[in-house]
Parts: C-alpha cells; sequence; structure tokens
C-alpha cells in the first residue's frame, strides 16, 4: 500500500530514502469495507488520508435531510476534514466508503513531527493545499457562472474515471442539483 505513497511524493519533492521510509513510516493502513466510515459527523478528525484503493466520499447532511456531496477521493488523492483535523473541532461532515477500499492515515500528531524532523515535507503539504485551494475556488466560480449542462459535462471530463464508478445520485448531489434534473440533462445530451 505504502508503494503509491512514496510515488506520489517522489513526484512532488525530492526526499532521501530515510527520509521516504520515516515518513511513510508514519501511516497507518486502513481498510474500509463499502458503506462503511471513516468519519462520521460529530466526531474529531484524527487523520488525513492517502488513498491506496477504492473511493469515497466527503458529504454533509443538511437540516432538510439532504445530503451534499463536497468532494470525491480515489486512488491516490487525500481524504480528510481539513477544519476538524487542523483545529480538533467536531466534524459537520461524514466520509463514507463507496467501494472496497484501503487508505493510509496520518495523525495530527505525527504529522507535526515529520514537519518538524523533515521540513521538506511542509513545502509537499503546502503545494497539496494550494492545488485544492485553486480547485475549490474554480468550483465555487463554476458553480456561479455555468449552467446545471455544463457543470455536469466539466465534470465528466475532467473525471472521466470517477464518473465512471458513480451513480447518477452521486453525481448530482455533487453538482448540487436533483437526480431527476441530472436525469434530464443526459438525455438531453446524449440525444444530441
Amino acid at each position: 500500500m505504502k508503494d503509491n505513497l512514496r510515488q506520489y511524493v517522489s513526484k512532488s519533492i525530492s526526499l532521501s530514502d530515510r527520509e521516504l521510509d520515516e515518513f511513510c513510516d508514519l501511516f497507518q493502513s486502513s481498510t474500509v469495507k463499502k458503506k462503511s466510515f471513516l468519519l462520521k459527523e460529530g466526531e474529531v478528525c484524527e487523520f488525513e488520508g492517502f488513498v491506496t484503493k477504492g473511493l469515497f466520499r466527503v458529504y454533509r447532511v443538511h437540516s432538510n435531510g439532504v445530503e451534499q456531496i463536497l468532494y470525491f477521493a480515489i486512488e491516490n488523492w487525500w481524504v480528510t476534514d481539513l477544519d476538524s483535523f487542523t483545529n480538533a473541532s467536531v466534524s459537520k461532515l461524514h466520509i463514507q466508503a463507496l467501494e472496497d477500499s484501503e487508505v493510509l492515515l496520518i495523525s495530527r500528531k505525527d504529522k507535526e513531527y515529520v514537519y518538524e524532523h523533515i521540513p521538506k515535507i511542509e513545502k509537499l503539504f503546502r503545494v497539496m493545499t494550494q492545488k485544492t485551494h485553486i480547485a475549490l475556488q474554480q468550483r465555487m466560480m463554476d458553480n456561479l457562472s455555468k449552467t446545471a449542462d455544463q457543470l455536469y459535462l466539466d465534470f465528466i471530463e475532467k473525471y472521466p474515471q470517477l464518473s465512471q464508478r458513480l451513480n447518477n445520485l452521486q453525481i448530482a448531489s455533487y453538482l448540487g442539483i436533483s437526480h431527476e434534473f441530472l436525469s434530464r440533462i443526459r438525455k438531453k445530451i446524449f440525444i444530441k
């Protein structure tokens, strides 16, 4: 499982073999069955996770019972509730496996340790945070300026490997539209 993490880190920053081993050894592997939770609302997120196999959804449930998916995480993507993890606060999110999955988890304490002992790792997480911030900013701008049709087409173009692993309800929840509206969009697109 840690080979994926090693490759991911090596593509982003240069570490000695000793540093890479030390960093990877701080992660604990976890197997999560389909429909099981890594995190539930009301818990404190004690980890950042690197997905080595499978698929997760990160979502919240609104007071009216409607689920809103913030993001998905597949192989070589990271998964966490950053607010809860960083601030040791109660999570407002759920993290659930949509497939049988495997994930490598690092604790807050171990992450702080690695920042102190392998400072290059801080660059890795800074760059990841910047990329995430840019993606979220782009998603907000798209949601404000694009039609639901455009958002759907962008999603399947940007994430073809992901869109094939999700059902229409999950995609609709991510896009912030109803399942029925997504069905109409798909009919309209595939009739053309």
